[in-house]
C-alpha cells in the first residue's frame, strides 16, 4: 500500500483551497466560454487558474490578453499558496501578454511564431511582479513564475512544455477576476509592457 507523504498531504490541500474559491465566486458571463488550468512548474511549484472570453472567439485562430473579460492565477509551491493575480489587478504598468489557441484548446507555448507568447504581471527579466506580486512567463529560455518581484529560479521548465486548457462551464470567479468591461476598455493595451518585454 502506498502511504501519502505530508508533501502530498500539503498540496492536495492547497490546491483544495484555490478549488473552493473557484467554486464560490460569480459565473463567466452568458455569452461567454471559461476554461480552467493547472500549469505544473518544477521543484513543487504549480499554478491553477481559469479565464473566460466571448464564446464567438472560439474559431478565431488565437485569442489575446485584449479579449479575456475574467482571468484569475493562483501559485503553490509544494501545497503552500505563494501568490495569485488578477484581471482586476490591470494597470497600464502591467507586464499583460496572453495568446491562447482555442482550436488546440491550449496556450501558446515557446516556438517560431511565439517567442514570448505569455506574461501574465511578469516581463522576461522576472522582477516585476510587484512586491507580493505573483506573475508568470513564458519565454525563449523556460516557462516560469515570479513571486514578490523575484525570479523563481526552482520553478523552470522547458519553454516548449505543453500548455493545455479545459472548457469548464462550472467555473466560477473570484470578483477581481471580472472588472467591468468599461474600466478594461479604458486602458491602452498599446501601453501596456507585455508587448515590449524582453524574453530570456
Amino acid at each position: 500500500m502506498t502511504t501519502q507523504g505530508t508533501g502530498d498531504v500539503s498540496r492536495w490541500a492547497g490546491a483544495a483551497i484555490i478549488a473552493a474559491v473557484f467554486a464560490s465566486g460569480i459565473p463567466a458571463a452568458a455569452t461567454d466560454v471559461s476554461y480552467s488550468f493547472v500549469w505544473q512548474g518544477g521543484n513543487g511549484h504549480e499554478m491553477r487558474g481559469a479565464m473566460s472570453f466571448d464564446s464567438a472567439l472560439m474559431t478565431a485562430p488565437e485569442v489575446y490578453a485584449r479579449d479575456l473579460s475574467c482571468f484569475v492565477i493562483e501559485g503553490t509551491h509544494n501545497g503552500t499558496p505563494i501568490g495569485r493575480w488578477a484581471l482586476g489587478m490591470l494597470n497600464e504598468q502591467t507586464t499583460w501578454a496572453l495568446t491562447f489557441l482555442p482550436q488546440d484548446a491550449a496556450f501558446a507555448v515557446f516556438g517560431p511564431r511565439h517567442m514570448m507568447p505569455q506574461a501574465w504581471n511578469m516581463d522576461g527579466f522576472g522582477t516585476d511582479c510587484g512586491a507580493s506580486g505573483f506573475g508568470f512567463n513564458i519565454g525563449n529560455a523556460a516557462q516560469d513564475l515570479c513571486v514578490d518581484g523575484r525570479l523563481v529560479l526552482g520553478s523552470q521548465v522547458a519553454p516548449d512544455q505543453p500548455f493545455p486548457a479545459t472548457p469548464d462551464p462550472s467555473v466560477r470567479f473570484p470578483a477581481d477576476a471580472c472588472p467591468r468591461p468599461d474600466l478594461i476598455g479604458a486602458l491602452d493595451f498599446r501601453a501596456l509592457r507585455g508587448a515590449g518585454a524582453a524574453s530570456r
